[in-house]
């Protein structure tokens, strides 16, 4: 499942006593099917305002953002609820695994809300451990594990379900260069070889080297994209 994605003269306002904040002004932006995009920028330019957005988690004060032509800006809070929970997939910076849940139990988590019996979850959770190459790791706790396999494990749990795209917020800002590597080697076949719309904030310009776009926010205001990643070195 591949998805696209569309966001028109968006603003974002908040109001802090008296003050109103501005953290996004007038975005446009749109995000092809099969697209990797990272968005860069410096710390409070919105770039996690933005990606709260695409991935309903919060909604404009103006505009229109259409995922696959469907105006996710005017869906209830329970509906929006139920959209992201079979549209989107959410990766980061920090793992957010059940310390007393196995790999296996972490990754099926997604699913319980589903009318699959436990068998399927759990085949399913397998298949997608075995895809993020921690098929020897199912019964393995996150204190068992290293920080490049428990944020393997939190992909492994955001594609359970086949969301539609994948939101990465900071995925590696927590890793070592090696396991940093490994996780965007990851991120990249997914989008690659599965079709994956992903859409990543990164400090980092080698993780974003993997992108197949690059834009760049600044003071709420998005820039033209610098270029295609090409991967790290």
């Amino acid at each position: 499942m591949t998805c696209s994605i569309s966001l028109t003269d968006v603003s974002k306002t908040y109001q802090r006593g008296q003050q109103r904040v501005d953290v996004l002004r007038s975005v446009d932006l749109q995000v092809g099917s099969g697209e990797f995009l990272a968005l860069m920028g410096p710390s409070g330019s919105g770039k996690t305002t933005l990606l709260n957005l695409i991935g309903g988690l919060d909604t404009p004060t103006s505009g229109s953002i259409k995922v696959n032509q469907q105006r996710i800006d005017q869906l209830t809070r329970k509906q929006l609820a139920e959209w992201r929970s079979q549209s989107v997939g959410f990766i980061f910076q920090f793992y957010n695994l059940m310390p007393t849940l196995t790999a296996l139990q972490n990754v099926a988590l997604p699913l319980l809300l589903s009318p699959s019996a436990k068998a399927q979850r759990n085949r399913r959770a397998e298949i997608a451990l075995q895809l993020v190459g921690l098929a020897q790791r199912l019964s393995h706790r996150p204190t068992e594990l290293s920080g490049g396999q428990q944020q393997r494990v939190a992909i492994a749990r955001a594609i359970v379900a086949d969301p539609a795209f994948l939101i990465c917020d900071e995925p590696t800002g927590d890793l070592d260069r090696e396991s940093a590597a490994g996780v965007m080697d990851l991120l990249q076949r997914l989008n690659r070889e599965h079709g994956k719309t992903i859409v990543m904030v990164t400090h980092d310009p080698k993780a974003a080297g993997y992108a197949t776009r690059v834009v760049h926010l600044d003071k709420g205001e998005l820039l033209e994209p610098t270029g295609v990643g090409a991967g790290l070195s």
